[in-house]
């Protein structure tokens, strides 16, 4: 199986739906949970190029963020914000689709994708960030450089678990490609 029959088969979205729910529950993660990797799912999702996957990993994600609320997860980042995250994985679904452009995934492809995957997750931040200090109503006495030194160390760790995942992806990606070629080469020696 070829990368591009991968990315179109079923196990894909099986994946990256059983990824979201397994992580999306702690955001940060600690010793007993892994951080969420909810970007990078909608990264890859828009790998896979079907739009119906966006609007499903969407209202999975909200519902996934209902039942956590409901069994005593804190509900401080739900506000008129909330919103903002459609934008926010869209960024990231939109940054996956134009690398799956990099069939080949040379090493300079697997570099522009994670520049890119980067670039996305970054712009996710300032989304989700910016427009929860603007509309979650809980900053009113906060200038925006006094929330910009205090949202500053939460860049890392979001951008940092994306990365994380998102090159993990890639690697297997990379790996699932060179197998038929492998086994070939393997098979005339």
């Amino acid at each position: 199986m070829n990368i591009k029959q991968w990315l179109k088969s079923d196990y894909l979205p099986l994946f990256l739906i059983a990824l979201m729910v397994m992580t999306r529950f702690h955001h940060f993660g600690d010793v007993l949970h892994l951080p969420d990797a909810s970007l990078a799912v909608f990264f890859f999702a828009g790998f896979y190029r079907k739009k119906a996957l966006l609007g499903f990993l969407l209202i999975m994600a909200a519902l996934i963020d209902y039942v956590a609320i409901k069994n005593g997860t804190s509900d401080y980042c739900v506000s008129a914000a909330y919103m903002f995250l459609i934008p926010t994985y869209a960024t990231m679904w939109l940054a996956g689709r134009y690398c799956s452009m990099f069939k080949a995934l040379q090493a300079s492809d697997l570099v522009k994708s994670v520049g890119l995957l980067m670039l996305a997750a970054t712009t996710a931040f300032v989304i989700s960030n910016g427009s929860f200090y603007v509309l979650s109503g809980k900053f009113e006495a906060l200038s925006f450089l006094d929330y910009v030194a205090r949202v500053q160390q939460y860049y890392l760790p979001y951008v940092g678990s994306t990365l994380f995942y998102g090159m993990t992806g890639l690697v297997a990606l990379k790996l699932i490609k060179s197998l038929p070629e492998s086994l070939s080469f393997h098979k005339s020696v």
